[in-house]
């Protein structure tokens, strides 16, 4: 299918992405313009209120400031048709002190019709805490890995890993193949499952 045809097919479509101070700011910024490169409108959502900046780390260096478009208080799950959770050491850990990032992650793993979560690098560690990693197959950065375990997951060491509408990888350098699995499940008809991955 070609970009163009693409595009159209995802007209209408909304991602929230979901993180607050010390996101690693590519994964942040990579997924967004690849999405609305396919005509999908992203929205980032924070505990932040909205107008708020998010500080995004290239990283140990401090990098861009983001503005919060929604707080997660007031997000509603089935206003959006995925979930982005990007990495970072300090943004996931601040998210888990969160609760309402906690009740968004854990509604949107929740939802009658099954909607794409997508969580790269240290994203997944909120996944532990939202009851959405439990018997999943899974990948993240490594350091992930025991918390995982400790969970209930399975983890293995691959670029990008699926698990029904689970998506996870483990670092910058694997953003192509994380950005092109998200595609192929938002642009999968409602209540299909392709089956894990390996």
């Amino acid at each position: 299918m070609d970009e163009e045809s693409t595009g159209q097919t995802l007209q209408g479509c909304c991602v929230a992405i979901l993180m607050t101070d010390g996101v690693e700011q590519v994964e942040y910024t990579e997924p967004r313009a690849f999405l609305e490169q396919h005509g999908v409108k992203v929205t980032l959502l924070s505990p932040k209120n909205v107008g708020e900046e998010v500080q995004a780390f290239n990283h140990l260096m401090p990098g861009d400031k983001f503005k919060v478009e929604l707080n997660v208080r007031d997000a509603r799950t089935v206003d959006f048709d995925a979930l982005v959770l990007p990495g970072g050491v300090a943004n996931p850990d601040q998210l888990r002190l969160s609760r309402e990032a906690i009740d968004f992650i854990r509604a949107f793993g929740e939802e009658e019709k099954e909607k794409p979560i997508a969580a790269i690098c240290h994203g997944p560690w909120t996944l532990i805490d939202a009851g959405v990693a439990q018997a999943k197959h899974l990948t993240s950065w490594p350091s992930l890995r025991r918390d995982l375990l400790n969970a209930g997951a399975e983890w293995t060491d691959d670029p990008v890993v699926v698990d029904d509408k689970l998506i996870t990888s483990r670092n910058p350098d694997d953003l192509p193949a994380f950005n092109q699995a998200l595609l192929k499940e938002l642009m999968m008809p409602p209540g299909t499952d392709p089956g894990p991955t390996a």
